[in-house]
């Protein structure tokens, strides 16, 4: 990038046409986030993109595999552990602690760019987009709290995109229009950024226009706090909040891992330890896995991307990764200072090279205190059924079902 290239970008930007400007600022993209966008911008051009990634993406200091006893595992259904974790979850769900949010801003390219929520998963009995599952699950757990007493249903909110915001929304309003009560979901739009071209110039596309993009999950913290829906939960009594994929029907809510989230944070703040902030979902790798994976390294145990790790460090010790399924607290989601790692991502956009800077949800993890509990991903009783191409979703459908009828959520 030549030493005047900033100095451009930011004239770039200062004279994007009025309608573009309203929808990255309506989004996020404000005079906070700006200086670091620039600095950003700035660095394209020296060296080659994986040069960059290694300065500024791969983590000092040493890394360690989880000890022994760091990931949980989850009591025998049935014992007398499980029941109480039940117990404490139920207790959660009856006085309105629990809001589930959802990450359904993914256009599924792989799936011919449709949005994903509409997607059919299945057929038997009949047609299910994602998004009923979802509505149904959320019917079940809002009824179910209601036979324990709760005054209202369980919060369902879904973080769209620029792309899946308005089809999401039509498709909500046509069930509230069938007669279902759908007062309590609720969706926020996530983050916007502006693409660049690979010498840090704004990538604009066959229209002139800047062509904007969404920056990632990580995006929940930032558009669900501006929303109003977490500020609003939390005054209302609320506590907690499930963060799970929407192509992850196996994440659904579950009172014994509630009341384990629940009870650690009980007993680490009678201990005067440091509270746990979140728990994350993990899973058992299998042949051909990659993702994130918890580690220490910074001082704590996080989550942390291959491409983040030193290059001398064998992820291959570390046996589980993540699921990203999270359980939060709500004040600490509201409030928590999170230092944001922006990563370089190219994409092939109108059939040109085009740079957006991405963030992952997993940080979470690097700026709260968090521990982890290892799930099932096999049977009726499986967490993790990501399904991102038609070829997954074939191969995923009976399990799907399966899981969707042992939990209430299809008949």
């Amino acid at each position: 990038m030549s030493p005047h290239a900033s100095h451009d970008l930011q004239e770039e930007l200062d004279t994007i046409d009025p309608e573009t400007r309203a929808k990255l600022t309506r989004a996020g993209f404000d005079a906070a986030r700006l200086p670091s966008f620039l600095a950003l911008a700035k660095d394209l051009g020296h060296g080659t993109a994986a040069e960059r990634r290694d300065k500024r993406n791969r983590v000092p200091g040493p890394v360690e595999p989880p000890a022994e006893g760091e990931i949980w595992g989850i009591p025998q259904p049935g014992s007398e552990a499980y029941r109480r974790l039940e117990a404490r979850g139920l207790e959660a769900l009856k006085k309105g602690e629990l809001a589930f949010a959802v990450l359904a801003g993914g256009m599924a390219t792989r799936m011919g760019g449709v949005v994903k929520a509409l997607v059919e998963v299945t057929s038997v009995p009949s047609a299910h987009t994602f998004l009923d599952v979802r509505l149904r699950e959320n019917r079940f757990w809002s009824e179910r709290s209601r036979s324990l007493g709760a005054g209202k249903p369980v919060p369902l909110w879904l973080m769209t995109s620029d792309a899946t915001d308005g089809p999401t929304r039509e498709a909500l309003a046509a069930y509230s229009g069938k007669g279902n009560e759908h007062a309590h979901v609720k969706t926020f739009v996530q983050d916007l950024g502006p693409r660049l071209t690979p010498d840090g110039h704004l990538f604009r596309g066959a229209d002139g226009r800047p062509s904007l993009y969404s920056p990632g999950h990580g995006d929940l913290v930032d558009a669900l706090r501006r929303s109003g829906l977490l500020r609003d939960f939390i005054a209302g009594g609320g506590r907690y909040v499930w963060i799970a994929n929407l192509d992850n029907l196996g994440a659904t809510i579950d009172p014994m891992l509630l009341g384990l989230f629940i009870e650690s944070r009980e007993s680490q703040e009678a201990a005067g330890a440091e509270r746990v902030e979140v728990m994350c979902e993990v899973t058992d790798k299998e042949p051909g896995d990659r993702g994130g994976i918890p580690v220490h390294a910074l001082g704590k145990l996080q989550v942390l991307e291959e491409f983040r790790l030193p290059r001398d460090f064998d992820a291959t010790k570390v046996t589980v990764f993540n699921t990203n399924t999270f359980l939060v607290s709500a004040q600490a989601l509201a409030t928590a200072d999170i230092a944001w790692n922006w990563f370089e991502v190219e994409k092939n956009v109108e059939g040109k090279p085009a740079i957006q800077f991405e963030r992952l949800l997993q940080e979470l993890t690097g700026a709260m205190r968090a521990t982890y509990v290892r799930v099932p991903r096999h049977g009726a009783a499986a967490r993790f059924l990501p399904v991102k191409d038609r070829e997954e979703l074939e191969a995923r459908r009976n399990t799907i079902l399966e899981v969707a009828r042992s939990r209430g959520i299809l008949p």
